[in-house]
């Protein structure tokens, strides 16, 4: 892979004081060639999102990403929190998910319907509906068909009851947990449902990331979001994914919509071997949201293709080392770190390796440090942990002191720095 080493004017905010984040590996990637890659130490900064390929949607948020990289191939205002509607239910499905694969619950307990379920999220409700009877109990395993393949606001105000109490400690404990453990930072809930509340707002990023863990994490229990139809109490209801019908390969997720959200939908489908995962939210009409989605995920199968960027162990950059035998340590990555590239492109491509540093001695072989971003222009387009590749014992007491006194001068220069 050719190399153009390229300088850029170190941001302030990119080379903060010690213990912030810092930006390193500048490295500008004509993709397509062959050879090694590293990533050098320069801080640089960001640059306006730009649309790329040429794809522009309708869609007010949009995202889409490869599903075994995570590498984005498109976004458009990924990050404004907005209200997710009933694709928040991917948040309630995977904390019962989780629930059943740490053994605190099984697909066969069985759940009271309370009165309160019934009336707000049941028959009477007037809204999306597994039609639940009234003091019947259901295994948590319909309540999930019920909630992924019906939408039902009744099944998942079951499920949160049962295992919280009550829905509001649900969403705020249960639900916000989760979410932090699986890295949506952002995210906040207010019931289990997507019913109107003020404390419902995801971004479509991390909407693509609860879908993309969703696939990888709980393969078994992903196969409920593929089911045509579902039949409860009776009545036997449609998925709502139009992507199914409609797509090659669509096998996912979920539909969305309230007055103040607009419609939205998560999709995922799969051609050739490749699967994509689309994200859109703040339409207006349900049809546009079905062909939004369903012309996203055709533009990214017919342009995109999978590049490794940095091989197994291959090293990716360099982390500076406090107190140690050696100043610096080798990074790498135990998998392939790969990014999705336009066909038939030349797509630049930057990577930096990010990480909070010096590193303190003594450093193991395969511990976490940071991570490196890459970006395709001005997008990000994938971020991969990097470990140390090499272990790194503690330095002498002189080494220990020397690093000390650099750190305090660099320290202070930053701070002068930073008062200009």
């Amino acid at each position: 892979m050719a190399v153009e080493n390229s300088s850029s004017r170190i941001s302030g905010s990119a080379t903060g004081r010690r213990g912030r984040s810092l930006l390193a590996a500048l490295v500008a990637l004509a993709v397509g060639w062959g050879g090694m890659v590293y990533a050098a130490n320069n801080s640089v900064q960001g640059g306006k999102k730009e649309v790329e390929g040429g794809f522009d949607g309708d869609a007010p948020t949009a995202i889409l990403i490869e599903a075994s990289s995570g590498s984005v191939l498109f976004e458009k205002n990924a990050d404004e929190l907005r209200p997710p509607s009933s694709m928040m239910k991917l948040m309630t499905a995977e904390v019962v998910f989780n629930a059943i694969k740490k053994g605190e619950i099984k697909l066969t307990d069985e759940y009271r319907v309370s009165e309160n379920a019934w009336r707000r999220g049941g028959a009477p409700s007037g809204g999306s509906t597994m039609f639940a009877a009234i003091h019947s109990k259901i295994p948590v395993g319909d309540l999930l068909r019920g909630a992924i393949i019906q939408s039902g606001n009744d099944a998942c105000m079951i499920l949160a009851e049962a295992m919280a109490g009550n829905e509001r400690t649900f969403a705020s404990e249960n639900m916000t947990k989760r979410a932090r453990e699986i890295g949506l930072t952002k995210s906040t809930f207010g019931n289990s449902s997507g019913l109107p509340d003020p404390a419902n707002k995801m971004t479509v990023r991390e909407l693509s990331k609860l879908a993309r863990h969703i696939i990888l994490t709980h393969p078994d229990f992903y196969k409920l979001f593929g089911e045509r139809e579902y039949t409860w109490n009776k009545i036997r209801q449609q998925n709502r994914n139009p992507l199914l019908n409609s797509l090659e390969g669509a096998d996912g997720l979920k539909t969305g919509h309230t007055r103040d959200g607009g419609y939205g939908l998560v999709g995922s489908a799969v051609q050739n071997g490749l699967r994509l995962i689309v994200v859109v939210n703040g339409l207006t009409d349900p049809d546009d949201r079905a062909s939004e989605a369903k012309k996203m995920l055709e533009w990214g199968f017919r342009n995109f293709e999978a590049r490794t960027l940095f091989e197994a162990e291959q090293p990716v950059g360099w982390a500076k080392v406090f107190g140690g035998e050696s100043r610096s340590v080798k990074l790498a990555s135990p998998e392939p770190i790969k990014v999705m590239v336009q066909k038939n492109g030349t797509d630049k491509l930057i990577a930096r390796v990010v990480y909070n540093g010096p590193v303190r001695a003594p450093v193991e072989a395969g511990q976490r440090v940071g991570f490196v971003k890459v970006w395709r222009g001005a997008n990000l387009a994938v971020e991969a942990p990097v470990f140390a590749a090499d272990p790194v014992a503690q330095g002498s007491t002189m080494r220990r002191a020397i690093d000390g006194a650099s750190e305090l001068v660099i320290g202070m220069f930053r701070a002068g720095a930073e008062k200009l």
